[in-house]
């Protein structure tokens, strides 16, 4: 689900208390409008500040964490969801310094209410009623799977080449680098891909490598990213 342009910067007044309240009454109706819209989309919706912090979270961002919208304000978003690539966040960190203005995607996952770890995507849009001011972020995540919480469950395992491969895309190499690193032509990179994704159904390398994380296969907490086990 988009929200619109309008809808966004309508949001933008309703974070910003310190300015003054809009003497034109329209944009009081407005207001209360976007703020019955932010909290009944079922999609989970947040509004941060350029670092990251919770501004503004709607039930269902919440819900995702077994928490209210209260509670998640004045939090980071990116310590609630964790970043699977930190070149991801360098990135996105940069071009906000130099304000670009692009939708960014962050790889995350999460612990679940129940217990079980969920991954999927966070996607962030700068917002602001000017391009000189410093934007907001309006943040949706997208959810993308999750793995039960079991003691008891068996290890998903993969093969010491296709645990380097994980980790070496997980770290931003591009398949060439990995073909370097591994000893492996490109193709033989891409045969490696092409199985685990058709194992876990990904959709491409973003979601592979996250769900390789969610399921255990690389090892969270560590940089560089490496294979479980190894």
């Amino acid at each position: 689900m988009q929200v619109s342009g309008a809808c966004a910067q309508r949001l933008e007044v309703v974070v910003d208390r310190s300015r003054p309240e809009r003497s034109h009454p329209e944009a009081v109706v407005w207001r209360n409008r976007a703020l019955t819209l932010f909290d009944r989309v079922s999609v989970p919706v947040a509004v941060c500040d350029v670092h990251g912090s919770v501004l503004l979270a709607n039930p269902a961002m919440a819900t995702e964490c077994g928490t209210t919208p209260g509670r998640l304000r004045g939090r980071d978003v990116l310590e609630v969801f964790r970043p699977q690539e930190a070149t991801q966040v360098e990135r996105i960190a940069e071009a906000l310094r130099l304000r670009h203005r692009s939708r960014y995607q962050v790889s995350v996952c999460w612990r679940a209410p129940g217990g079980g770890e969920r991954f999927g995507e966070l996607t962030a849009d700068p917002v602001s009623d000017s391009v000189e001011e410093t934007p907001s972020l309006l943040v949706m995540l997208r959810v993308e799977g999750e793995r039960e919480h079991s003691p008891a469950a068996e290890p998903v395992r993969v093969t010491p080449v296709e645990g380097r491969v994980l980790a070496l895309l997980a770290s931003g190499a591009t398949t060439a680098q990995a073909a370097r690193e591994t000893g492996l032509t490109v193709d033989g990179v891409n045969y490696h891909l092409r199985r685990l994704s058709a194992r876990w159904g990904a959709a491409n390398r973003t979601e592979l490598v996250a769900r390789a994380y969610a399921l255990g296969v690389l090892t969270t907490g560590v940089w560089p990213p490496s294979a479980s086990g190894a």
